[in-house]
Parts: structure tokens; C-alpha cells; sequence
């Protein structure tokens, strides 16, 4: 049987803490990734869009770089928003400065109503190979 491992970017760890769950699992070669969000350092969310949406994906890339693997090793992404429609080309422009190579990640928008304050939260698996 697969070990899970928990996996948590630095000077995160209490925020997951207090909410009881992991930034991410490794379970073998597979990183599931939890949803991330703009969230600051106090937790709070940045409150204009398209920082909010980069900082969204700055706390992935942490988190992933936490695994020993980066942007390159996303296959799936699910995200959420809670104006789709409005939103779009500022993530469709944030989307193409970090996925800007060749095969890119499967991808699930999803449109929502409440993210707990947050307008955009994106959730990942990637495969990270153990390091020889």
C-alpha cells in the first residue's frame, strides 16, 4: 500500500492547521494538490482580481515547490469562480503567463457562488517522480 505524505509549503503550515486539512498528498508519484486561493499571509483575501488570481497561483507554485516539483508537472486543473463570465480574460491572460508551454494541463472551470470570501480558488494533481 501507498504512504500518504503531507505536504505544506513554508510558513503556511498553521493555516492548515487551524482548518484541518493538508496543502497537498503525495501518494506515491501523484501530488493532489488542495484548492488554493489569493489568500495573504494573515489568511485574508487580496481584494483586486487579478492580484488575487496571481497570488492564487504563487501559493500553488509554494506548495508544488514544496513536493520538489513546479508548474510543469500539472496534468489536472480544477478551478472555481465566482463570476465566470466576467472574470475570464483576466484569467485567461494570468493562465497563459504560467501555462505557456505545450502539452498543457487538462483543465474544469466550475462557476460558483461562495469561496469563502475568495473569487477564484484553483485545485491541482501533478506527478512529481520521487528523486533517484
Amino acid at each position: 500500500m501507498t504512504q500518504r505524505e503531507a505536504i505544506f509549503p513554508a510558513n503556511r503550515h498553521s493555516l492548515y492547521e487551524a482548518h484541518g486539512y493538508s496543502a497537498a498528498i503525495r501518494s506515491g508519484d501523484l501530488l493532489f494538490v488542495s484548492g488554493q486561493v489569493g489568500s495573504r499571509e494573515d489568511g485574508t483575501p487580496e481584494p483586486d482580481f487579478e492580484s488575487q488570481v496571481r497570488l492564487a497561483f504563487s501559493n500553488l507554485e509554494a506548495t508544488l515547490k514544496a513536493a520538489g516539483g513546479g508548474f510543469d508537472d500539472i496534468v489536472d486543473v480544477t478551478s472555481f469562480h465566482t463570476d465566470p463570465e466576467n472574470q475570464f480574460a483576466t484569467l485567461m491572460a494570468v493562465k497563459q503567463e504560467v501555462f505557456n508551454t505545450k502539452p498543457y494541463p487538462n483543465w474544469t472551470a466550475l462557476g460558483v457562488n461562495w469561496l469563502a470570501g475568495f473569487d477564484f480558488e484553483i485545485k491541482v494533481i501533478a506527478r512529481i517522480p520521487a528523486a533517484a
